[in-house]
């Protein structure tokens, strides 16, 4: 793989080929967040590449695409402005972000078996286990909850979040049909949650190879890209 990176902003044309795009969705467009996985993969769906590149969606059809090649745009559905990713990072540095990220533990069975959850749903569970529940709100488990999964993976990340920048937002649960719209399967399910604040980086080699990689899960569904910023 090239140590090359690209950075590219795709705002979905309003005179886009309708039977393109339904082409492309193939059924998926009653679901938006398979729709617009297919529409982003549909610029990196070439030479059976792997997925390479992290995404996030923001409204009116705009997407921020990190990604180890520049997409191809070969069906004219996007304007599309694409620039190579290679930030001058020091120790010390300090800059905002913003990530939609899937946050999960993994949580040791009785059984022996780990079992992977939501830390929003996993805060909540062991608040009503510890009869808290009533006295806490939904809003304060979100932001700790939050909080304590980066702080735990920032160090690993090599940066530090700076102490009272942290914000959390737009927490969500997302249902997906397996496989497309309509299957019979049981749909996949994750949470996702936004994220915002500012990160003073220590290690910037591990900092750059952890934003390139992406954070948490559910990648694949516009999860995982951290957006940065000097400032």
């Amino acid at each position: 793989m090239s140590d090359t990176y690209y950075m590219s902003r795709a705002i979905l044309r309003r005179d886009a080929a309708t039977s393109v795009l339904v082409g492309l969705m193939a059924g998926e467009t009653r679901n938006p967040v398979w729709a617009s996985h297919r529409l982003v993969w549909a610029l990196f769906a070439n030479n059976g590449h792997k997925r390479d590149f992290l995404y996030r969606e923001e409204a009116g059809g705009v997407f921020y695409i990190l990604s180890a090649r520049p997409p191809n745009d070969s069906h004219a559905l996007f304007d599309l402005e694409t620039k190579p990713f290679a930030p001058v990072l020091q120790a010390g540095d300090r800059l905002g972000f913003s990530l939609r990220v899937n946050p999960t533990i993994d949580r040791r069975q009785p059984s022996g078996r780990s079992l992977r959850s939501d830390v929003i749903m996993d805060a909540k569970h062991r608040a009503r286990e510890a009869g808290t529940l009533d006295d806490v709100d939904m809003h304060d488990i979100i932001e700790t909850a939050g909080r304590d999964w980066l702080m735990a993976r920032a160090s690993k990340a090599g940066v530090e979040p700076v102490e009272g920048s942290l914000k959390m937002d737009g927490y969500r649960q997302v249902r997906l049909p397996r496989g497309g719209e309509g299957r019979r399967a049981d749909p996949m399910q994750f949470s996702t949650l936004d994220m915002s604040g500012v990160l003073e980086i220590s290690e910037p080699d591990r900092f750059l190879e952890r934003l390139r990689a992406g954070f948490g899960r559910a990648r694949a569904f516009g999860c995982g890209l951290m957006l940065i910023r000097r400032g």
